[in-house]
């Protein structure tokens, strides 16, 4: 089982791994061992999730998940598959964590009337400064 929220954890049947080689640079055993591994997990047959659940997922994800609704992550950070396999799942979790939680809702704020009298004021202060400095012409008849 893997856990991803508090109530929510998917059975490790659901996830499936394929394995292949890694582009990156492995010495004498790069053109031997598959260390690359592709984790596959089918989100619309998930037993796991809820149909709302799946339904955040398939939106928030929707880069990541095929027409087929399956979900891909693939990982070649190390060497040893081992290891791959757990940085996919670790990436795994936190990309579902993500996707389900909820952000709070925004408050909106208000500008304190403090600052907008002080805004005005300055406002107020400079067309006078700007009015002073323009040339009064006197016409004397």
């Amino acid at each position: 089982m893997v856990k991803i929220l508090n109530k929510i954890s998917i059975p490790d049947d659901e996830l499936t791994f394929s394995f292949s080689r890694s582009s990156k640079p492995g010495g004498q055993n790069v053109n031997k061992v598959s260390s690359r591994v592709t984790l596959l997990f089918d989100v619309a047959e998930s037993s796991g999730l809820t149909d709302h659940q799946r339904k955040v997922i398939s939106k928030k994800l929707s880069t990541r998940i095929n027409k087929e609704g399956i979900l891909r992550i693939a990982c070649q950070k190390y060497r040893s598959q081992k290891l791959n396999r757990t940085e996919a799942i670790a990436r795994f979790t936190e990309l579902l964590k993500n996707a389900l939680s909820q952000k709070p809702p925004r408050r909106k704020t208000k500008i304190p009337g403090k600052a907008v009298e002080k805004r005005l004021e300055t406002k107020k202060h400079k067309g006078r400064l700007k009015q002073e400095r323009t040339k009064k012409i006197l016409i004397d008849e």
